[in-house]
């Protein structure tokens, strides 16, 4: 059994096919799609009927609740985009996905936790930048759960990891923002440090699953230059670098 693993890929329609290409080049048998699919100033209403297509079995994270939500005066900029351009086809499809499901008997997927979508599993938020969680910190957040494999996403932090009994973990990063920042509940960032699409295959090779995180480098160019088109130059030179800009800057 392989699969491929695939989350946050905030609109990125170009980043997405080059991933798409690499994993049916390699063979899989399966594709997972964690959440965080739309959100941004890329192509949320494409990438959505894309992933409408596909036949994948698709998680929604908590930037899809959030860009379906009533509108509000403190509403991210990319979930407002987002929920913008999306048609009533694309919001029935993202209302009816769940952010944690079984795959099967041995595989549980989540956007962020099994309790919580926007809740980090592998890393813990401190200021400047998220830590990696302690071993207790992850099996207090996994709870009662008994599979052999965990996929998750969210943090856009590509890892794997092993949880309290033994059970693998792995966040496959971002496939279309390699960088991001947030003011809560104090300021941290995460900074991939290259504008590579990133992605993740596991395999269960008897009995026992194992993973392999992958980083691809694609045309971030002509998509960051449609971000800054669309008002974010930020988005901008986070796609070209895998880096935020100081913050402040135009």
């Amino acid at each position: 059994m392989r699969i491929a693993v695939l989350s946050d890929i905030h609109g990125n329609l170009a980043a997405l096919e080059v991933v798409v290409a690499d994993f049916t080049r390699r063979g899989v048998d399966a594709v997972v799609n964690l959440g965080d699919a739309l959100s941004g100033p890329l192509l949320p209403l494409e990438t959505a009927h894309y992933l409408m297509a596909s036949g994948w079995t698709h998680l929604r994270g908590n930037h899809e609740r959030q860009a379906l939500a009533e509108p509000s005066p403190v509403d991210d900029p990319a979930d407002i985009f987002a929920r913008d351009r999306l048609d009533a086809a694309a919001r029935d499809w993202i209302a009816a996905l769940p952010h944690c499901r079984a795959f099967d008997d041995d595989v549980l997927l989540c956007h962020g936790t099994p309790r919580q979508d926007n809740e980090c599993l592998l890393e813990t938020i401190a200021p400047g930048a998220p830590r990696l969680a302690t071993g207790e910190e992850i099996a207090e957040r996994l709870g009662a759960q008994t599979c052999a494999l965990l996929l998750c996403g969210h943090t856009h932090i590509p890892r794997a990891a092993r949880g309290p009994r033994g059970e693998l973990l792995v966040n496959p990063g971002s496939v279309g923002q390699p960088a991001w920042d947030d003011e809560l509940p104090f300021y941290h960032a995460v900074q991939n440090g290259a504008p590579d699409a990133r992605y993740a295959i596991v395999e269960r090779r008897h009995g026992v699953w194992q993973a392999e995180l992958i980083a691809l480098p694609y045309d971030h160019r002509s998509i960051a230059a449609l971000a800054r088109r669309n008002g974010r130059p930020d988005w901008d030179a986070l796609l070209t670098t895998g880096y935020l800009p100081p913050r402040g800057a135009a």
